[in-house]
């Protein structure tokens, strides 16, 4: 996290405040959450059969209704609010800023490569029950698919309600349904 925060010390905090304003208080017409939807559909097409073709995903399905209330709430807020938050409000430019189309593949693959290695390093430093999940190159390969899927929505919509609603529902099928809960907790 620390490289992160360095990062953002780069930009102004008035930009990083208006970005953060723009991003929570933009509320997503239906239009919006249609383009989210195909997202979600378009993810899933990728990354399920990556996943069960090379056995990083199983069907697992969490039963007990505290783990299931316990990683709906939890997920919502980590990764879900504060992961969109670094990675897409923080660092890409909002839809209104206007900026050119180099620009915005400049900060989006800056925004990707900060969001698949931050894993790892999170799993080296802060979260060592993570580390063989983190470090799988199937789960970096997904990671990267869904960081994909976050910032096309971010950049389209510019709220950012449906990016966390994104990665907040690929982070609790796993966890729920996909084996994802077994592997990080056993």
């Amino acid at each position: 996290m620390l490289p992160f925060l360095s990062f953002c010390l780069l930009l102004p905090l008035d930009l990083l405040i208006h970005r953060i304003t723009q991003a929570f208080s933009t509320i997503p017409d239906f239009t919006d959450w249609v383009v989210a939807a195909m997202l979600v559909l378009v993810y899933s097409a990728i990354a399920l059969p990556i996943g069960f073709w090379s056995g990083f995903l199983k069907v697992d399905v969490q039963t007990s209704g505290r783990t299931i209330a316990g990683v709906l709430a939890g997920c919502l807020l980590s990764p879900g609010i504060t992961e969109e938050l670094f990675f897409r409000v923080l660092v890409l430019p909002h839809p209104g800023e206007n900026v050119s189309g180099l620009m915005l593949w400049f900060w989006g693959g800056a925004s990707l490569a900060l969001f698949v290695v931050y894993h790892p390093l999170n799993a080296l430093t802060f979260y060592p029950i993570g580390r063989s999940t983190f470090m799988n190159p199937v789960f970096l390969l997904l990671a990267t698919i869904l960081g994909v899927a976050c910032s096309i929505a971010y950049l389209l919509i510019g709220s950012i309600w449906p990016a966390v609603a994104l990665h907040w529902l690929a982070v609790t099928a796993w966890l729920l349904l996909l084996g994802g809960y077994r592997r990080l907790y056993g």
